[in-house]
């Protein structure tokens, strides 16, 4: 069983914690130490970004992320080796964020063979277009077991989340709001509906609440409404900050309290 099916089929009532950095940032080659680190930490499944020069879905965090990771030589390739080194040690998901063009540049089927060779377990595209995932990147992804994790926002259609639980596996990533990533202090009215619409629709897939998670309000409005918690720029940032991941873990577990 695919890693990620095996993490949501134990967790019984437990809620998930999920954390995201962007590989190269602060260091070109601190992307196995950080993994490690939030192994240790209980942290429930990673994702790594792939740094791009045009992220279309990221917040001004992530971005200046990427781009001190490209400046830093951080690659697809380096990426891949990066963590085929550490792929033994690691026993928590590992699921690569990136956007269409380097992986196509890389090339669809490599890139998922090296997903394998590595130990990676999913992937997210958010740029991918669902008729291309349908057509192209699924039959490819299925071959080689990988899970091809798809976002849905406020703005997608009923219809558009059942067509897209009904052709994905492993988890739905709900997005909190239409706009970028980025911290938030708290989910208004309007979001808390969003979240509690789509439980109501009682999909096949269990989802996982990303963007703007950044202190105990809203993690706990997001584990309250899913199977848990995606962070990604506060932690990002604190990272950036302390140079150290055990440091940056143990102060996003303060933060997460107040």
């Amino acid at each position: 069983m695919n890693k990620i099916n095996q993490v949501f089929s134990k967790r019984g009532d437990r809620k998930l914690l999920s954390l995201y950095f962007c590989a190269g940032c602060p260091t070109l080659e601190g992307t196995g130490d950080v993994i490690k680190s939030m192994e240790r930490h209980g942290i429930d499944f990673v994702e790594v970004g792939i740094p791009f020069s045009d992220p279309l879905a990221d917040g001004p965090v992530i971005q200046s992320a990427g781009t001190v990771a490209l400046k830093n030589g951080m690659t697809v390739r380096h990426l891949f080796a990066q963590l085929k080194a550490i792929k033994d040690d690691i026993h928590i998901p590992l699921i690569l964020m990136g956007y269409l063009n380097p992986i196509m540049h890389y090339g669809i089927e490599q890139f998922f063979q090296s997903c394998v060779e590595s130990g990676v377990s999913g992937t997210i595209i958010p740029d991918l277009p669902f008729v291309d995932y349908l057509n192209v990147v699924k039959p490819i992804a299925d071959k080689y077991d990988i899970r091809v994790i798809m976002m849905i926002t406020p703005e997608t259609s009923d219809d558009r989340i059942r067509f897209i639980d009904n052709n994905t596996d492993g988890f739905i990533y709900m997005v909190s709001s239409a706009s970028v990533t980025g911290a938030q202090q708290s989910f208004n009215e309007k979001k808390i509906a969003y979240f509690n619409h789509i439980n109501a629709m009682n999909l096949r897939n269990p989802c996982m609440i990303g963007f703007g998670i950044s202190n105990k309000q809203t993690l706990e409005s997001a584990q309250a409404n899913a199977a848990g918690a995606i962070i990604g720029s506060k932690f990002v940032t604190l990272l950036n900050e302390t140079k150290d991941p055990d440091k940056a873990l143990d102060q996003l577990q303060e933060a997460l309290k107040k």
